[in-house]
């Protein structure tokens, strides 16, 4: 008979960034769904932080909390995981999903956009990842950085985006080696998911392109990186390194 490898998440605490809202909030719920207590980091989104953690209460009891900070500043960084690690006495999951997103076409990049997308993108995950690194390798836990199939193909007019997700996908990797054999250190590339926020995500030309460019003809939901997530942190203890692309297959 085949060995079950299915980590159970019961009791376990993971720290979601950028766990308000959009995709965020859905990985949140998966986590809590499989039994994990969810420290919900925001920066400015703290009222559906709260009702998100206020929804999880409801469920469980003392299983959720909101932790706030602006993550481009290393001490935030490790405020926010001594917080999430103090709140249930143990950190086991770590999942960088906070990121900054809109255009900077070449002749228009200015410092504080470059500063501000790499902060967001690249710097605050490191940050993070480092605080977190002695209290997941405690408890034999893991990291998911959440990329972008446009780190790895760029995408028009958004290239100091396109070279933070980069540098994330090369982080997740370096840190796969570094932080083995106790932590494993994985990422998530999704395809089109939502639409953009930013300027020019609700045009209708721009979305149906980005339909016919996926072979699969549609666009994916948050259920689909929640299930990756899960994938990754619950059923695939020998998966290290690795960048999940879920994209519908825009990627090929």
């Amino acid at each position: 008979m085949a060995q079950d490898t299915r980590k159970d998440l019961t009791g376990q605490t993971a720290l979601v960034t950028g766990g308000a809202r959009r995709i965020g909030a859905a990985l949140v719920r998966a986590l809590h769904d499989a039994g994990a207590n969810v420290a919900i980091h925001c920066r400015r989104s703290r009222d559906e932080a709260e009702a998100l953690a206020a929804e999880l209460e409801r469920r469980r009891p003392d299983s959720a909390t909101v932790i706030t900070g602006d993550l481009r500043e290393p001490e935030t960084c490790r405020r926010v995981v001594t917080a999430a690690g103090a709140a249930w006495d143990g950190l086991h999951v770590v999942v960088n999903n906070a990121s900054t997103f809109y255009p900077t076409p070449v002749g228009e990049i200015d410092s504080t956009a470059f500063d501000d997308l790499l902060g967001a993108n690249l710097r605050a995950p490191t940050f993070v990842s480092q605080a977190a690194a002695s209290l997941l390798g405690a408890a034999g836990g893991c990291i998911v950085n959440i990329v972008d199939i446009h780190g790895m193909r760029p995408l028009d007019g958004h290239p100091v985006y396109c070279a933070a997700k980069a540098g994330l996908i090369m982080l997740t990797r370096s840190l796969a080696r570094e932080l083995a054999p106790n932590v494993h250190t994985n990422a998530i590339a999704p395809g089109s998911i939502l639409w953009p926020e930013s300027v020019g995500g609700s045009d209708p030309a721009m979305q149906q392109a980005v339909i016919d460019a996926t072979p699969l003809g549609r666009q994916g939901e948050p259920a689909d990186i929640a299930a990756a997530l899960l994938y990754l942190v619950r059923d695939a203890p020998f998966v290290n390194g690795q960048v999940l692309a879920v994209d519908g297959g825009r990627g090929i």
